[in-house]
Parts: C-alpha cells; structure tokens; sequence
C-alpha cells in the first residue's frame, strides 16, 4: 500500500492542480481562490476568482487562465489583474469545468452540461476549443461530462474524462487544434473518472471520487496500479515535485458547496515510480 501524506488541508474543494516552477498550483471552488503552495506546505493565494474558478494553465508566455465556471469564461492573469482570455458561454451548455492547455497556448475546456442540483436530467455536452487568440469554438459533442483531460508530449492525442460515461474518451489531434478519430482508451461501469495526469509511459491516473481511489491506466486499458484513499474521494490528480514522481491528489468527503463550510478539502501526496509528463 502507497503511503498518503497530507501536504495542506482546510480547504473547501480543492481541484485542477498543475505542478508549474516548483510549485503545486490549484483551485479552491468555494473561496473563489487559485492558491500555490510549496513541498513544505506553504501556501499563498495567486488571485481571487469570484465567479468560482476551476481548471489552470498557461500561456505561451507563461500567463496564468484560469477557469470562471459560473459565467463559463477563461481569464487571463495579468500583473494582479483578471482579463478576459475567451467567453464560452456559446459554446459550453452549462457551467465550465476542468481544462487543459497545450504547449501553444491553445485550450480545452469542459462543462457540465446540465444543472444536475437542479434535477435536471443528465445529457451529453460539448467540448470548448480556445485558440492561443482567445477565439472559442466546439471542438467535439455528444460528450457526458468531460472533465480532467491530458494531452500527450507529442500534442497529436487528447484524453477526456468523461464522468457520467464511466470512460477515458481518446482523440487525434491536428496541428490547429482540432480533433477527430473518437475511440475508448479505457472503460469500467464502476468508474467514476474525474481529473486525470499523465505519466511517461503513456499511462493516465485517474481520480475516482465515487470510489475513493486513483488509477493507474496503461495504454490498452490495464489496470496497472490502485491507491486507495480510505474514506475519502479523489477528485483530481496530477504528477509533479523535482523529479515528477509526486502524486499530488485533490481529495474531500463531498463535493457540493454545502460541504464548503466543513473545509474537510485536502492536497495529499504519494511518491510513484514513473514520472509525469505531457498538459497538464
């Protein structure tokens, strides 16, 4: 069994983590920050998002987007200022999720597509692609909430997550961005797949709130590894530390905002043999 270790806790949902310049940098939903924090546990907040941020990444030029779920925007980092980067709200169905940005600066982004506390019924949706310009468009639908996504170091395939489909969705992906060739790169009925990583065997590891666990995938769909992560939900991952063999694991005992006020969120940790690599 890996040893967990907890890295921060007091959070209120931790999620999106990325390991950039020798920090771990995610959100924390319901108090509208970005934080990074060092090995040690240091944390500091980057920028307030008020309307609820989510996914991260950069540009070329090493800015800061970050996910506004709620008004399904991206912003821009600059100086202490918040720009708007893209609008999606043509082009999402409901609120913004998780992203991932490739080395150019282009992005994808996921949404909800539906109001699930609302009881509305479940149904695919789409997926947003942001242009290094800003410039949004669909870049693939029919999908049942696409979440964490990784994009391999050749930038020519990208993985989604699709939750409510119990499946790693894969995609070819072209120079300009745009995707095509559809196909299941790994599938389980019991899986409830949130944010993901990539490692430099071409694995992803996957969160799984609905079980409690991470899962390391390998390309051809074998289960190579699992952490359990006891009675607590794993929403999202990511690989990083000096030498990228840091499993960084978002975790929480619920992920409503009715949670919000019990700051149950944590950042724990584990050491892995293969080191990340890839977007995020």
């Amino acid at each position: 069994m890996n040893n967990i270790s907890t890295l921060l806790e007091g959070l209120t949902f931790p999620e999106g983590p990325r390991w950039r310049s020798g920090y771990l940098w995610f959100s924390d939903f319901y108090s509208n920050e970005v934080i990074q924090v060092d090995s040690a546990g240091k944390r500091r907040t980057v920028v307030a998002v008020p309307e609820q941020p989510s996914g991260l990444g950069w540009t070329r030029d090493g800015q800061l987007l970050v996910v506004s779920m709620r008004d399904q925007r991206v912003l821009r980092l600059e100086g202490k200022l918040l720009m708007e980067h893209a609008n999606l709200s043509e082009v999402s169905t409901y609120w913004c999720n998780d992203m991932v940005v490739d080395q150019h600066g282009g992005a994808y982004v996921g949404n909800f597509g539906f109001n699930r506390r609302a009881g509305e019924q479940a149904c695919p949706t789409t997926l947003a692609r942001i242009s290094p310009d800003g410039t949004s468009s669909i870049a693939a639908d029919g999908l049942w909430f696409p979440n964490g996504m990784v994009i391999n170091p050749a930038g020519d395939m990208l993985v989604v997550a699709e939750t409510f489909a119990h499946r790693l969705t894969a995609f070819d992906r072209a120079p300009d961005g745009s995707l095509s060739n559809r196909r299941t790169f790994f599938e389980d009925s019991q899986m409830y797949p949130d944010g993901i990583c990539l490692d430099v065997e071409g694995a992803v590891w996957v969160a799984d709130p609905h079980n409690n666990e991470v899962i390391r995938i390998l390309r051809g769909g074998n289960i190579q590894e699992r952490i359990s992560l006891g009675d607590r939900g794993a929403y999202a991952c990511t690989l990083g530390g000096s030498d990228g063999r840091t499993l960084y694991i978002c975790t929480n005992t619920g992920s409503g905002p009715e949670n919000a006020d019990n700051r149950a969120g944590k950042i724990e940790f584990t050491r892995v043999v293969v080191p990340g690599s890839g977007s995020p």
